[in-house]
């Protein structure tokens, strides 16, 4: 009846391990798992398939070996996403094609080497830190070039189109000095800014993010030295190429004739399609005033409810989502929350148990007759009654219960002795009943055995303290049978550590139960805090050291803290986020280098909008926090000051009204930064949309294409918005009043 009406069975293949993963234990262990993934790929799969069944299969080692094929399974996806860019940057650093010059204005040269200048950062990092010890992860590897190639593509075209701002009257060497006076200090703020953010972020206590931000740290800064140093020479070599009528990517090959722009005169170029909107169109548009009130309220609000979807964000990580879409773990880990019933086995271990008959302790574990109430498989019983707050499906199963019932004079056919004092089995287990001559019981060699205890040998049904050590080691060897169901072989060889216990104390033992169903990744995350709680709770009312353990606890320990490690302290007291510390950072840079509190305000304000922003964004894609969407949140305060302190410092050192000088800013910096990290993250993104696996479309592709879009709206809307309002004063006012001569009055 029961096999008829169920609708799916579990059948587990306990397989020996070890905990040395290079030993031979493991090693068989481990080739014996992929025999089976092996042989119901190939023929148990098929064969149940025939008869209209389902079969889903996991082993310890799966999970591992789906990870590493999930590394290379994106492989052609990432590369195409980074040539995709890379085709974009050779575009955006040249001048507007035109066919009949192209060959020379373009930049594909320039723009090749500053991306191998990326690389070439990229790997120093993970070098000097592979030197030292430290190894590089799968995250530094897939994320950490995407945020040096963001970083570098902005200065890369900030630097280059400032170059052409430049008169062409002047030699190229005025030109060159004159762009680096006038982007290099936004250069420097935004660099330094970014590298002592992931500095900072190497104290995180989580692992993935300290690496992560260690790698980051010493990949920009070496980006941003060989920005100011090879890549500012290889700007002077190649307009000295597009100068001397040499076609790019082939600079020996010299074409004939004097080379120049259309609408490009003998002293100026004509600014670019991009520039003039920035400057003619967008920065108009932004300084009309209903305009302004329209874009303050937005943004304001956005932030507002991006604080309060805050609270929405779960910590975790799904599986399937890690896993490719085509890997055999996704049905298993579907089929598992839909019909399993159960949970995970959960064991609380209790640390040097004093057993001795001087101790209370014994009374203050159990749970039979004259143990405290309060004693811990008491509570852990209570607490499987309220199982939604507890996570805690039944009573523990307790090797000491059964221990002191097998002791007991009324278990008569448990614990017995011969009459030399030796252990006398059970009259139905041999040698007192064999199987081959089916004789059993008191005629045979067991007829002479007698209990172990009458209750005048015992103290209050407890056994002395040599009573106690003397009888441990049967009970743990004793097969459980009909004479005898409490025998502990089996069900608790490993619940006692017998090492060391002659001393009257038992250094660890566990008591084991089972957790409710555990579906989603929030239960796993406070399954595991309510334990800890119960046991803090115990560990204190028993003056015991308690502490539980089961086998997922390793997986999800970082999410006990994800938040407070991810999450600043807001203003309206929501919670607490690790990211403050970041933005604290950017503001100490900003002040030192810029000595403008307004100016570095203003651009904190705008860094921790688009930070909060992007947390109401996690929220509402249901994406969670954990390692990975940390890393991203850390990336994005990085990327961020580059979307805010350019146009920020352009800002400042403009003269004029508010208005004229959020105009010039849009002009000059505006362009750079739409077309050097806008558009070249936007094109790149967009291709990792095609990805085989979940966890690159929902960590990847949405949280960089959200960072993207904030960035630009916060960088050149919001940001210019915010200037024209409450902008910091004109610093070339201050020099021009510092510069004027004092008219004395006799002339």
């Amino acid at each position: 009846m029961f096999l008829t009406q169920a609708s799916a069975f579990i059948i587990t293949y306990p397989v020996n391990n070890d905990v040395d993963s290079e030993s031979k234990v493991s090693m068989r262990a481990v080739a014996w798992e992929r025999a089976f993934i092996q042989l119901a790929k190939e023929e148990l799969l098929p064969m149940v398939q025939s008869k209209n069944l389902t079969l889903a299969f996991s082993s310890e080692s799966s999970i591992e070996d789906e990870l590493k094929r999930e590394s290379t399974a994106d492989a052609i996806t990432i590369s195409i996403s980074y040539l995709v860019m890379f085709a974009y940057i050779s575009l955006t650093l040249g001048d507007t094609p035109h066919l009949s010059s192209f060959y020379i204005s373009s930049k594909v040269l320039l723009g090749l080497s500053g991306v191998m200048l990326v690389m070439l950062s990229v790997l120093g990092s993970v070098g000097f830190f592979s030197a030292i010890g430290i190894k590089s992860t799968l995250i530094i590897m897939e994320v950490i070039p995407f945020l040096v190639l963001a970083v570098g593509v902005d200065n890369m075209c900030i630097l280059v189109h400032a170059v052409k701002r430049q008169p062409l009257e002047l030699p190229l060497e005025g030109r060159i000095s004159n762009a680096l006076v006038e982007v290099g200090p936004s250069i420097t703020l935004a660099s330094l800014s970014e590298v002592l953010a992931f500095a900072v972020g190497s104290f995180i206590p989580m692992p993935a993010c300290r690496v992560f931000s260690m790698f980051a740290a010493l990949a920009v800064l070496l980006d941003f030295l060989l920005q100011i140093t090879a890549f500012v020479a290889l700007i002077v070599l190649d307009f000295m190429r597009a100068e001397d009528n040499r076609i790019d990517c082939f600079p020996c090959v010299k074409i004939s004739g004097p080379f120049m722009e259309p609408n490009e005169g003998p002293s100026q170029r004509k600014p670019g399609l991009l520039a003039r909107y920035m400057k003619e169109v967008h920065a108009p548009i932004l300084g009309i005033w209903w305009v302004k009130a329209i874009v303050i309220s937005v943004f304001a609000a956005f932030a507002l409810a991006s604080i309060a979807l805050c609270t929405r964000i779960e910590p975790g990580l799904e599986q399937q989502i890690v896993l490719p879409r085509d890997s055999y773990l996704q049905g298993y880990f579907n089929n598992v929350s839909e019909y399993l019933r159960i949970g995970p086995p959960l064991y609380f271990v209790v640390k040097n148990y004093n057993y001795s008959s001087e101790s209370i302790q014994t009374n203050q574990l159990c749970s039979i007759s004259q143990c405290d109430s309060d004693s811990l498989l008491n509570e852990i019983s209570r607490a499987s009654l309220i199982p939604e707050s507890s996570y805690i499906s039944k009573p523990a199963a307790s090797w000491l219960d059964d221990f002191l019932v097998w002791l007991s004079p009324e278990a008569f056919g448990c614990c017995r002795k011969f009459t030399n004092g030796s252990y006398c089995p059970p009259d139905d287990q041999p040698p007192c009943c064999s199987s081959s001559d089916g004789s059993c019981g008191i005629d045979g060699v067991c007829q002479d055995c007698t209990t172990c205890f009458l209750h005048s040998n015992l103290t209050n049904d407890r056994p002395s303290t040599a009573q106690f050590m003397e009888k441990l080691p049967w009970f743990l060897d004793a097969l459980p049978s009909n004479d005898c169901a409490k025998g502990g072989h089996g069900a608790y060889t490993e619940s006692v550590e017998l090492p060391g216990y002659e001393d009257g104390v038992i250094q660890a033992s566990s008591f084991r139960t089972y957790h409710t169903p555990l579906n989603k990744q929030v239960d796993y995350v406070n399954s595991m805090r309510a334990a800890r709680e119960f046991s803090s709770r115990v560990s204190s009312s028993l003056k015991m050291e308690i502490f539980p353990y089961s086998v997922f606890y390793i997986y999800f320990e970082q999410y006990l803290d994800i938040w407070r490690t991810a999450l600043i302290n807001l203003a309206i007291a929501i919670g607490y986020l690790r990211i403050a510390t970041y933005s604290c950072a950017v503001f100490v840079v900003c002040l030192i280098i810029t000595w403008s509190l307004w100016s570095s305000a203003i651009i904190l304000l705008v860094l921790a909008m688009i930070v909060v922003d992007m947390m109401g964004v996690m929220a509402i894609l249901n994406i969670q926090l954990n390692a990975v969407s940390v890393v991203n949140l850390v990336m994005s305060v990085g990327i961020a000051v580059e979307f805010c302190v350019h146009v920020t410092h352009a800002f400042s050192v403009s003269s004029g009204d508010r208005n004229h000088r959020t105009k010039e800013a849009l002009g000059t910096m505006g362009a750079s930064v739409f077309s050097g990290i806008t558009l070249t993250k936007l094109v790149g993104v967009i291709v990792l949309s095609f990805s085989r696996t979940e966890v690159f479309v929902v960590y990847y592709f949405q949280m960089f294409l959200a960072l993207v879009l904030l960035g630009f709206l916060h960088g050149l809307v919001f940001l210019p918005v915010l200037l024209s309002m409450v902008g910091p004063p004109s610093r070339s006012l201050v020099i021009q009043k510092q510069d004027q001569p004092v008219v004395l009055p006799d002339q």
